[in-house]
């Protein structure tokens, strides 16, 4: 009975880790976009919806927006999805906590190169071609961090959109008839963006390295939480998750194989 109650307890805590990372991730993403629309140029280098909305504005003419800043935003995001992908499909994984603190590490090198463009150029107008370095690195960062705890896909933990945490605080409160799920961690996403991005403002009145150094900090902070802590049973479902897509893939190529060889 003891036993049983140690491990219960065990999972619980690595359940909390695993929430609380995301969470404290959640935080950092306004940080970076409280960093890249306000000096960086009306851009995000974390929420990609809103560049697909500046990019149409820039093509309509609309001052203080730019093509080129946008579309890099989203290339780079892009590049870093990919290199995820690649990460979750093509290296194999013995506990999916390590995974997801590699996927946070090279997120957190990211957002150091670009406290590092930033801490190298101090003292110096920013010219355009910094700009634009610093909406790649960061951009490519948070490309990582989005296609990996896309899948991961932990419910109204996305950390990087909330429409939809949003919206779903309202369509399953009491007051729509619903039972309030999981209601405690979509305000909680909610206020951490918010807290972030309020936070992330206020440190650019004295340096954009500044906020840029505390993403990149909270990140390695966050990947360290990771290797701390047991592979939660929602990341083990993951990979149970790919073996029955691996055999059903085997299967049907095995049975149109049979098919043209009749």
């Amino acid at each position: 009975m003891g036993a049983a109650m140690a491990v219960k307890e065990q999972t619980h805590f690595d359940d909390l880790l695993l929430t609380g990372s995301l969470l404290v991730l959640t935080f950092s993403t306004g940080l970076v976009d409280a960093a890249s629309f306000l000096a960086l140029g009306h851009v995000f280098t974390a929420n990609m919806t809103g560049n697909v909305v500046f990019t149409a504005f820039a093509l309509a003419g609309v001052p203080g927006h730019s093509i080129t800043r946008s579309v890099l935003a989203l290339l780079s995001a892009l590049a870093g999805a990919a290199v995820a992908g690649r990460i979750d499909k093509k290296l194999v994984w013995k506990h999916r906590n390590v995974w997801l603190s590699a996927s946070f590490a090279i997120e957190a090198i990211f957002l150091t190169l670009a406290f590092c463009v930033v801490w190298f150029t101090r003292g110096q107008p920013i010219q355009v071609s910094t700009v634009n370095r610093l909406i790649v690195l960061a951009a490519f960062g948070m490309g990582i961090r989005n296609g990996t705890v896309r899948r991961l896909a932990v419910p109204d933990l996305t950390t990087t959109v909330l429409t939809l945490t949003v919206i779903g605080l309202a369509f399953d409160s009491f007051i729509a008839g619903g039972d309030n799920l999981r209601w405690p961690r979509k305000v909680g996403s909610i206020v951490m963006m918010f807290m972030g991005a309020v936070t992330g403002a206020m440190l650019l009145r004295h340096s954009l390295a500044l906020v840029l150094g505390w993403a990149a900090l909270l990140t390695v902070f966050c990947a360290i939480i990771q290797l701390l802590r047991n592979e939660t049973e929602h990341e083990a479902r993951l990979d149970v998750g790919m073996r029955r897509i691996g055999l059903v893939k085997k299967d049907r190529n095995l049975t149109g194989f049979l098919r043209s060889n009749k």
